[in-house]
This record gives C-alpha cells, sequence and structure tokens, in this order.
C-alpha cells in the first residue's frame, strides 16, 4: 500500500484480532485501536452473559469505530472488529470509504482452542457459533485480503503485511 490507509482486522472471536492488530499496527507504523474497547457497557453485559449481540447492538458499536477510522484518514491506523456481516463493513466504509478489511480466517477447532485457552476476555466459547452463522466472508468488490491464522503471531503478521502490500492503492 502506497498510500496509508485504516485498517480493520476482522473475523470471528478467537481469530487473532487483539493479539495481531498490534503487530500489524507496529510492522506499518500506525496507531492500534481495539475494537472492544468501543463497546458499550450494555454489549459487554450481554455477551458476557453469553447473548449474542444483535444488529441494532451493533450500530453504536461500528459507528464508534468508524468516527475512529475516519479521523486517521490519511493518517493510517489499525483497528480490530469482528466485521462479520458486509452490512457492517459498508456501516464502517461509509465512515471511512479508504479502510481496507484484513480477515482472520482459520479452521474451527483451531479457533475455539484458542478461544478456550485466553484469560479474562468477556466472550465466552458458546457464541462461536453465533460468530460463523453470521460470518459473511469478503467480497470480490470489497477492499481487503484474508489471511490464514494458523501459526505464530509473527507468521500471521508477516503474512497479513505481505497480503495487505499486494493491495492496489
Amino acid at each position: 500500500m502506497s498510500t496509508p490507509h485504516v485498517v480493520v482486522v476482522m473475523g470471528v472471536a478467537g481469530t487473532g484480532k487483539t493479539t495481531v492488530g498490534p503487530l500489524l499496527a507496529a510492522a506499518l507504523g500506525v496507531p492500534y485501536a481495539e475494537g472492544d474497547d468501543f463497546h458499550p457497557p450494555e454489549n459487554i453485559a450481554k455477551m458476557s452473559a453469553g447473548t449474542p449481540l444483535g444488529d441494532v447492538d451493533r450500530w453504536p458499536w461500528l459507528d464508534a469505530i468508524g468516527t475512529w477510522a475516519h479521523g486517521r484518514a490519511g493518517l493510517g491506523g489499525v483497528v480490530s472488529s469482528s466485521a462479520l456481516k458486509r452490512a457492517y463493513r459498508d456501516r464502517l466504509r461509509a465512515a471511512a470509504p479508504d479502510a481496507v478489511f484484513l480477515h482472520l480466517t482459520g479452521d474451527r477447532p483451531l479457533i475455539e482452542q484458542r478461544m478456550a485457552e485466553r484469560k479474562g476476555h468477556f466472550m465466552p466459547t458458546a457464541l462461536l457459533d453465533s460468530q460463523y452463522a453470521a460470518l459473511e466472508n469478503l467480497a470480490d468488490d470489497e477492499a481487503g485480503a484474508a489471511v490464514d491464522v494458523s501459526g505464530t503471531p509473527e507468521e500471521i503478521t508477516d503474512r497479513a503485511v505481505a497480503a495487505l502490500r499486494r493491495l492496489k492503492s
């Protein structure tokens, strides 16, 4: 990428958005914002109780992420967001039209294992089914790339940087 873009690191829970996002931001020399920090307390309470979020729950969260991304337009940045549905990505693009999406993908058993091993996160593994049910992969007309999450965080980040460099600016 020859111009600074905002990269939205997306994928179902447990793919490593919070791990890879900061590493990617460091590799690109731009700031990182943790998407979970944009959730209102009501959303965190719902997810902590094992209740999936609906679209109405997500709109204020996506708008807050979009506002951050808009503020980084032309400067670059990395932000995490599940961005599972095309409608969610469209909402983010409405605020930040030049955003590109990095979809972290992986086999379900690996993702479930990683979710089970993490400590102190509000998203229980019980919600993984709802995440996969909502997931709409990037379409051909969406700026972005998919990267497999097998391997170390550093290996994933290297693949992500390479994939982003292949995107047309």
